[in-house]
């Protein structure tokens, strides 16, 4: 049966013992009122985030701008002029729950909207980690997550790369994206042996560096149904079967 890991915290522990993928995750430590003020000095905008969650529900955007502090949950944005008012109206929004920090990234954009790739890397019938799909998420208007459950929408990721890319640059990073899900395959499953799949959230900067933002244990099979070669969707089903997944 695959296993499925729910602590974020876990998971980045688990990934940060691979030597090539831990410079590519950002910065994350457990949330509390000393952790956000050292990281929102440190780097200006921060993502607090809770410890189990998934779809990307309760996830807040923190930055300073302005000289006011101000977060962003959903599409309510608010500011306050003082790094306590901030805190306080943080810690409520976590209604008692285990958060992190973690540094946020400048995210390229699509048409005005945040967007990461998803990437599904999965152990094959034949025990081989393989990387059976790709799939670009952009953020709903106005929103910070690019989940598709929170409004998201999904775009091929070579189209959302050609804004940025020529054809030849964009198949390089592909194969680079292809290669840390699988990567991040083995590094869960080295701590996690029951693990078989995973689902590898990536973003990248204004430089185009990759940046591993999250690891999900039981990805969404589903939104693969949304790439127009529908092999590829019957692939990772073939898998998830052959994995136990139901």
């Amino acid at each position: 049966m695959a296993q499925h890991v729910g602590s974020k915290w876990k998971k980045t522990s688990a990934l940060r013992a691979d030597g090539k993928l831990k410079p590519l995750i950002p910065r994350t430590v457990k949330f509390d009122r000393a952790s956000l003020r050292k990281m929102l000095d440190e780097y200006g905008m921060v993502y607090v985030k809770p410890m189990v969650g998934t779809h990307g529900k309760g996830v807040m955007r923190v930055w300073i701008g302005g000289g006011r502090y101000r977060y962003q949950l959903g599409t309510r944005a608010r500011e306050f002029d003082s790094f306590d008012s901030l805190y306080n109206a943080v810690k409520k929004a976590t209604n008692g729950r285990k958060y992190l920090v973690q540094m946020g990234i400048g995210l390229l954009k699509y048409r005005g909207r945040r967007f990461d790739l998803r990437v599904m890397a999965q152990l094959s019938p034949q025990r081989k980690w393989e990387a059976t799909g790709i799939i670009g998420r952009v953020a709903a208007p106005g929103k910070i997550v690019t989940n598709y459950h929170g409004g998201g929408k999904l775009v091929a990721a070579d189209r959302l790369l050609s804004e940025y890319l020529s054809p030849k640059a964009i198949r390089v990073k592909l194969r680079l994206f292809d290669r840390l899900g699988i990567r991040a395959g083995r590094a869960m499953r080295a701590r996690f042996p029951n693990v078989c799949e995973v689902g590898l959230d990536i973003g990248l900067d204004r430089s185009f560096k990759p940046w591993i933002i999250e690891v999900n244990t039981s990805p969404d099979p589903y939104i693969f149904r949304k790439l127009p070669d529908p092999s590829i969707f019957r692939k990772i089903r073939r898998y998830e079967m052959a994995c136990g997944r139901k």
